[in-house]
């Protein structure tokens, strides 16, 4: 007799499809940000991650409130389809436990502080390279491991300073201002992920891995555009303008009756229709607008002429009609309203399973989708199935858990 169909699990955002990366196995040494939110692209992908946690657990678990049981936001934002043991690596055992991983893994990424695993004997070019050659090996670091900051640790806000990335966010009255969200801890692990790819890419012809070297402090400065572009042309230190554009205009966020919204304009094209559209084409041919260059030298006027524009009208519905005539304008919405537009639902940038809801993937792939297979693991929540899927019999682990190799509670 034939068995029912299994049904499938309910909710938005769901991964329909192993995944482009199934097959490969990443061990994920990291903890707080960069490291994790790169991990956690690959799994969404289908690679699978186990993520090996220390006595104390991912700091960020306690990141929090919010909490859903006992893991904060911070952490459940970033740690799907991912399984968790507790292991500790700081005794020779938790190691040697590590290693046995290793030798089905394709992948490993960490992010202790330069030093930190060759003093474990687990370096790459001394003692993982010559064991595992064809594990690629991606550090997540603050500076790197050279120069006048060599081994220093990194945090996100101290990399938007450090990088330049601070002094051109805010405007003239506040001076330099912290980006709301974290890019440079976000972007590391965007480039860490393209690195990982390449590396990925480059094995299947020579057959063997190698170690990334990736830093907040040059994933940070990367960001640097236009800015950087601007200055090694003039020479002239880029500034926080707030809004604006420092190379285009209009650029910029104007009051409408029913919200506010943002205008932009990339060409002397789409200026000369947007005034169109705003009922005052003869702005197009003002002799202090006709160009980008003469808009940017006249911008105090020119947002004098816009204002008046669009104070009585409804920002939503004008938003959507300059977008179908092919002009840059949108709502300025609070994070709630996002989360709720329709359009949202529609691109499923809201993934929901079984009592948690997150961020859904981005990369939308038309034969291999991806998407939320796995909550985001309590601590140590997948030890035995590890283990066991290593090789580890009941008793070996029980003794793990008596030498307090194996964590099943975190340490406070």
């Amino acid at each position: 007799m034939d068995q029912p169909p299994k049904a499938l699990p309910q909710g938005k955002g769901l991964a329909m499809s192993p995944g482009a990366l199934a097959g490969l196995k990443v061990i994920d040494l990291t903890r707080v940000l960069g490291g994790p939110y790169c991990t956690m692209i690959l799994s969404d992908h289908g690679a699978e991650v186990i993520k090996v946690e220390p006595p104390q657990g991912d700091e960020v678990r306690d990141w929090g409130p919010p909490f859903l049981g006992d893991d904060a936001s911070y952490f459940l934002g970033i740690n799907r389809n991912k399984r968790s043991i507790g292991l500790d690596l700081g005794k020779p055992a938790g190691r040697k436990i590590l290693l046995r991983m290793l030798e089905g893994a394709d992948i490993l990424v960490e992010n202790f502080k330069p030093g930190g695993m060759e003093k474990w004997g687990l370096g790459y070019e001394a003692d993982l390279a010559p064991k595992f050659p064809s594990l690629i090996h991606c550090r997540v670091s603050g500076f790197g491991a050279e120069g006048p900051l060599g081994g220093l640790p990194g945090y996100d806000a101290i990399l938007q300073a450090f990088t330049g990335l601070m002094s051109i966010n805010g405007d003239p009255t506040t001076g330099p201002m912290r980006m709301g969200t974290p890019v440079v801890d976000l972007a590391t692990g965007l480039y860490s992920v393209i690195a990982i790819l390449m590396a990925l890419h480059e094995r299947k012809t020579s057959g063997l891995g190698q170690y990334l070297d990736m830093t907040l402090h040059d994933c940070g400065m990367a960001l640097l555009h236009p800015q950087a572009a601007n200055f090694f042309l003039s020479g002239k230190r880029p500034l926080p303008m707030g809004n604006p554009h420092p190379n285009l205009a209009p650029y910029e966020k104007y009051p409408t009756k029913t919200c506010e919204i943002f205008v932009a304009s990339g060409n002397d094209g789409q200026f000369t229709k947007m005034c169109e559209a705003l009922g005052k084409p003869e702005l197009g041919r003002d002799p202090r607008f006709i160009k980008n260059a003469d808009r940017l030298v006249n911008r105090p006027a020119l947002m004098a002429e816009f204002a008046p524009l669009l104070a009585d009208q409804d920002g939503h519905e004008l938003c959507i009609k300059l977008l179908k005539m092919g002009l840059p304008a949108g709502p300025v919405l609070f994070v709630d309203q996002s989360m709720a537009a329709p359009h949202t639902d529609v691109r499923q940038m809201v993934t929901e399973l079984d009592g948690y809801r997150g961020l859904g993937t981005p990369i939308k792939l038309s034969r291999t989708p991806g998407g939320t297979r796995r909550k985001p693991p309590r601590y140590s929540e997948h030890a035995d199935e590890v283990l066991g899927e290593f090789g580890f019999h009941a008793d070996e682990i029980a003794e793990m858990r008596r030498d307090g190799i194996l964590h099943d509670v975190r340490k406070k």
